[in-house]
C-alpha cells in the first residue's frame, strides 16, 4: 500500500491524464450532439427580445417576426432543451408552431420539431446577450433587422447586433426576489467517545 501512495505521488497530474487517456472536452463535444432521451426535458417559459428590433420574437405560424410588444401571446415562447448540452427547440404557445432555419437561411415556422432546421445552439456572449445559431448549419444565426424582419442565416455573424437577444419573462411571470436569502445551517460533528471494553 505504501508503494502505491509512493508511485502514485511521483506522477504529476498530466501524467495521470495521460495514463488514463481521458479528454474531457471531446466527451462533452460528443454528448452535445445526442438526444438525451434518459433525461426529463427542460421546457422554460420566455420572451426573446430583439437588439436592433426593440420588440419581442413572435412566431405567427409559419411567419418570423420581431414586431411584438412585451405581453404579445405571439411573444411568448416555450424553449425545450433536451441534450447534454445547450441545444434547444422554440415554440410559440398560441400557434404551436416551431422556430426553424431552412438549407437557405430563411427563418420560418414548422408544425413538427422533428426536422434538425428545428434546433438551435444557445450561446451566451461576452455582452451577457444570448446568441441562437443552427445547430445543422453552423455559423448561421437567428436574427432580425431594426424592422424587425428575419435576416437571412449566411448573412449573420456572431459580433452583430442583429443577432442579439435578450431573455424575459412574460408579464405577470417574473420571479419573486423580495424573498430573503435563506442559508442553510450545519451543525458541527460532535466526536464519538469510545468506551473501553470490559
Amino acid at each position: 500500500c505504501y508503494l502505491l501512495l509512493s508511485a502514485c505521488l511521483c506522477l504529476g497530474p498530466a501524467q495521470v491524464l495521460g495514463v488514463d487517456g481521458v479528454n474531457f472536452s471531446v466527451h462533452v463535444e460528443n454528448q452535445t450532439q445526442v438526444r438525451d432521451t434518459m433525461s426529463r426535458r427542460h421546457h422554460r417559459v420566455y420572451q426573446l427580445y430583439s437588439r436592433t428590433s426593440g420588440k419581442h420574437v413572435q412566431v405567427l405560424g409559419r411567419r418570423i417576426s420581431a414586431k411584438g410588444e412585451d405581453g404579445d401571446k405571439y411573444a411568448q415562447l416555450v424553449v425545450e432543451a433536451d441534450t447534454f448540452g445547450s441545444q434547444v427547440r422554440i415554440r410559440g404557445i398560441e400557434t404551436n408552431f416551431y422556430l426553424c432555419m431552412n438549407r437557405r437561411g430563411k427563418l420560418v415556422g414548422k408544425a413538427s420539431n422533428r426536422s434538425a432546421d428545428c434546433v438551435f445552439v444557445e450561446m451566451v456572449l461576452e455582452n451577457h446577450y444570448t446568441a441562437l445559431m443552427s445547430a445543422r448549419y453552423t455559423g448561421w444565426y437567428v436574427g432580425f433587422t431594426k424592422k424587425g424582419r428575419p435576416r437571412r442565416g449566411p448573412h449573420t455573424l456572431p459580433n452583430q447586433q442583429d443577432v442579439h437577444f435578450m431573455k424575459r419573462f412574460p408579464p405577470g411571470e417574473q420571479p419573486d426576489l423580495t424573498t430573503p436569502f435563506r442559508f442553510t445551517t450545519i451543525s458541527r460533528r460532535v466526536k464519538r467517545v469510545r468506551h473501553p471494553r470490559c
